[in-house]
């Protein structure tokens, strides 16, 4: 029943923005799809393609994943916001050790994002995997449009639509809602917290970086257990994806050296070291929350 509001809040969303066009551009229902399919296959060529694209995100995010979620937890499971939340935040130990985990994560992540990177398929599968690489490419070519930053305000709308409200949307349904039926389905905690991890990477349809997001999900997870209050997995969400958007405007305003976006190797030292402080931030956090789980 998750899944059919997911897929009819995707069709809604994508009505919402047929009628949005059809209002603002005076377009008729084919051209409205003509040029929803030309703006995200080639932005630059719309006057004001970045913050079209941007409300396009805005739209089919909040469409596919935050209300419909809320609408199946309230009306279909019946609960409300709070009993995400077993704990209150005020309760919560270690919060301000949210940021310093998911940003010594980072590197260790990238090292995985490298390997999956150079995973190849069995070579009758070459092309399927040949499909999914230009897929990516395309993606990439996308996702670098969006993430170029000329103004504050543009900045400020680019934190609205790939930080704030990802990170609510998708935590309220993969933390919130899926991962606690799982636990629930399952009685078994790291099951509960791997598949919906799992999911939450495959959702994304983003094949060669499927393992290191499901890493993601599998640390927003943990949290979500061991802090009992879902806004912690959406601050660690929000850290992740808007200390990205940073520090990209910051390279691009050559405010900082460092590209975060860089496919260059990260030290297979640093990595590790990354890998071993995060493993011992998030011990801490839960030792410091031992006493309560996500219920």
């Amino acid at each position: 029943m998750l899944v059919g509001f997911v897929l009819m809040g995707g069709v809604i969303s994508t009505l919402l923005l047929f009628g949005l066009l059809m209002l603002t551009k005076g377009m008729g229902p084919s051209e409205a799809q003509a040029y929803l399919t030309e703006l995200a296959a080639n932005p630059v060529a719309a006057p004001n393609g970045w913050y079209e694209l941007m409300v396009l995100q805005a739209v089919n995010h909040l469409g596919t994943f935050l209300l419909p979620s809320l609408l199946y937890w309230y009306s279909i499971e019946r609960r409300t916001w709070d009993q995400f939340n077993p704990r209150p935040i005020s309760a919560v130990a270690g919060l301000s050790f949210i940021a310093l985990i998911v940003v010594a994560f980072m590197p260790f992540d990238s090292l995985i994002i490298e390997w999956n990177q150079g995973i190849h398929l069995p070579q009758t599968l070459s092309p399927l995997e040949q499909w999914i690489r230009d897929k990516e490419k395309e993606l990439e070519g996308v996702t670098k449009y969006l993430t170029t930053f000329k103004t504050i305000p543009q900045l400020l709308v680019a934190f609205l639509v790939i930080a704030i409200i990802p990170a609510i949307g998708e935590e309220t349904l993969f933390r919130g809602i899926l991962q606690r039926n799982l636990i629930h389905w399952t009685g078994n905690v790291h099951l509960g917290v791997w598949v919906a991890a799992a999911l939450f990477s495959a959702i994304h349809v983003q094949f060669l970086g499927f393992f290191p997001r499901m890493l993601l999900g599998a640390l927003f997870g943990y949290l979500y257990v061991w802090s009992g209050n879902l806004w912690v997995p959406i601050l660690a969400h929000f850290v992740n994806n808007g200390f990205t958007v940073l520090m990209v405007f910051l390279y691009q305003r050559k405010l900082v050296s460092m590209d975060i976006e860089s496919n260059e190797s990260v030290p297979l030292l640093g990595a590790l070291i990354s890998g071993v402080v995060t493993v011992g931030l998030l011990f801490y956090f839960r030792q410091a929350n031992s006493d309560r789980a996500t219920g």
